[in-house]
């Protein structure tokens, strides 16, 4: 060919790294190993014996490429004849398993390139999918006698997973749901977690819990420094409570129920920039059948034999109208205060009502409240509720913290 063509990737140095020589005094080297190592200039002051220097080294190979991390790559095309060559075209297109994308800078043909000279472009892409990519560059070209040339060349790569994201969902007795978010670090280098957070969906609100008060100030529970190294797993845990519209109609408690997506960056070695974003995360919300009740407030510590009060939340999540009938059950620990068999009266779809009730525990230590039953007068259906709660007993002498 009278061009010649060379692709390299552009990747970031990394720090030399030696292996460090050493004995004792008495052995036969005496102190020569020793003294090496201090005028070797790639080690690090004081600390010769480390295996990580000071100096920065090129790269000797092509790496690794991971999910979310910028790919960069130079591409030359050099006229190595003494002729003068004209109309060159020179494309870059990356073949993933699905799509086919141009990465050139220009897509406008070069006039003409004299002996010696060249054409030079860089080309970046952000890799968002996992697997075998090739990236196949094209030249065209016309020599001085009008004869039109074309070659190709494919280099094939393949993208790395850098994180293994697995998330767990937990229900609250409210509408509150609570993510936790397990990230581990599965490449062979550490990584500094610049942001891990979530963007709810429309209908919540979220709250990070993954900071805590201290001075006034609020600290990372990861600590200053937030490396996470090779194969290491941490939790973040964040709080999503829908928003006011949504949490007074009961539909947005059924069915699955769009949480919102995780949005991560990193850093890597000298600085490289990593940033993955997941799917909408998806849960499936807890069935409350056609009623729904959930305790508003209730005490923690309540004294022995003493009256103490508790609000309860009562929803329609059915597509029809109810006449409710209250009845209280007494247990073996927990004895309701008030009439049984009280109306209600009638509860619209989709609509609530509080209910201020009346109780007290005949015994000490952690009791649960039960022993409701909500009737509908309509159908003759029953719908019970035990262990609602737990609250904690204690003698009226104690005095409660």
């Amino acid at each position: 060919y009278v061009l010649i063509f060379a692709v390299m990737r552009l990747t970031k140095p990394t720090l030399f790294t030696n292996f460090p020589v050493t004995c004792e005094e008495r052995d036969l080297p005496g102190n020569l190993f020793n003294q090496l190592m201090k005028d070797d200039p790639s080690t690090v002051k004081g600390a010769e014996t480390l295996m990580l220097g000071e100096m920065l080294t090129l790269p000797q190979n092509f790496g690794n490429i991971f999910l979310g991390e910028t790919f960069s790559s130079y591409i030359s095309v050099h006229n190595d004849s003494n002729q003068v060559v004209k109309d060159i075209l020179v494309k870059a297109d990356l073949q993933t398993s699905s799509q086919r994308l141009n990465l050139s800078a220009s897509s406008a043909a070069v006039a003409e390139l004299k002996p010696d000279c060249c054409i030079d472009d860089v080309i970046h892409h952000e890799v968002k999918e996992i697997g075998t990519h090739i990236l196949v560059c094209a030249v065209s070209y016309t020599t001085q006698t009008g004869e039109k040339m074309y070659f190709r060349k494919f280099f094939k790569f393949q993208v790395l997973k850098p994180l293994d994201v697995k998330t767990k969902f937990y229900n609250a007795e409210t509408d509150e749901v609570f993510l936790e978010a397990q990230i581990q670090n599965i490449t062979t280098s550490p990584m500094f977690m610049e942001k891990v957070s979530l963007e709810p969906s429309m209908m919540y609100n979220v709250a990070e819990l993954n900071t805590v008060d201290k001075a006034g100030e609020s600290e990372s529970t990861f600590g200053s420094r937030t490396y996470l190294q090779p194969m290491d797993t941490r939790q973040y845990l964040y709080c999503l409570k829908p928003k006011q519209e949504f949490a007074e109609k009961a539909g947005v408690i059924k069915g699955v129920t769009v949480i919102g997506k995780l949005d991560i960056v990193w850093k890597t070695n000298l600085g490289e920039r990593g940033r993955l974003q997941t799917s909408q995360l998806q849960r499936m919300a807890p069935g409350y059948g056609d009623v729904r009740l959930s305790l508003e407030t209730i005490p923690d510590t309540v004294n022995l034999e003493e009256p103490f009060d508790i609000t309860c939340k009562i929803t329609n999540c059915s597509e029809r109208t109810m006449d409710l009938v209250l009845e209280m059950c007494n247990t073996n620990s927990i004895h309701w205060c008030g009439v049984s068999g009280r109306q209600l009266g009638k509860l619209h779809p989709s609509s609530s009502l509080h209910l201020a009730l009346t109780l007290l525990s005949s015994v000490q230590g952690l009791q649960s409240v039960s022993g409701l039953r909500l009737t509908d007068t309509f159908l003759k259906r029953t719908y019970e509720y035990d262990d609602i709660a737990q609250v904690c007993v204690v003698s009226s002498e104690v005095k409660q913290s």
